[in-house]
């Protein structure tokens, strides 16, 4: 029985196939990273059990290598590949890590430290991963931000700087 998780991923995974996305796939054996474009991902996924026993999605993606041929051809066909699936990049994004951030209503906000206190601060997001969001406004370059905020810091509560500076 597939969850409803396994649902969902396949289903995206669906609906990127239409997409042309930037994959380094990794080789191994000294072959460094190759570059591709999505041509098909499979609408079925299936699921494997490793040899710790532990259930696997495994979903087919058919991957037209860019590189030049001499790179690649040596490489045979049915290769296990470990990917990195590059959806979007920008330059010169400002990144905010998403333990700093919280809801306040139906906005996303942090707590900025200025002059030794904590200033709530609201912030327009836009893309964001399990690890940064890319910062549209609410901050500039350089603010120090609370990662992780407990239930006892609010606005206006004097907090201070603990190792390390980011």
């Amino acid at each position: 029985m597939v969850s409803a998780l396994d649902r969902k991923l396949l289903r995206d995974l669906w609906h990127l196939r239409g997409q042309v996305l930037a994959i380094a796939l990794v080789i191994g054996a000294g072959e460094g990273a190759l570059n591709g474009r999505v041509r098909r991902v499979e609408p079925f996924g299936v699921t494997k059990v490793s040899a710790l026993g532990i259930e696997e999605q495994r979903v087919n993606v058919i991957v037209d290598l860019t590189d030049p041929p001499a790179r690649w051809r040596q490489l045979g066909h049915g290769y296990q590949v470990d990917a990195r699936i590059v959806l979007w990049q920008g330059k010169d994004v400002l990144l905010l890590p998403v333990g700093a951030l919280f809801r306040q209503g139906d906005r996303w906000a942090v707590f900025r430290v200025a002059d030794g206190r904590a200033r709530t601060r609201l912030v327009e997001l836009g893309r964001m991963n399990d690890r940064h969001a890319e910062l549209l406004s609410g901050l500039a370059e350089g603010d120090a931000v609370i990662l992780h905020p407990s239930d006892r810091v609010s606005e206006g509560t004097r907090v201070g700087q603990r190792g390390g500076n980011s």
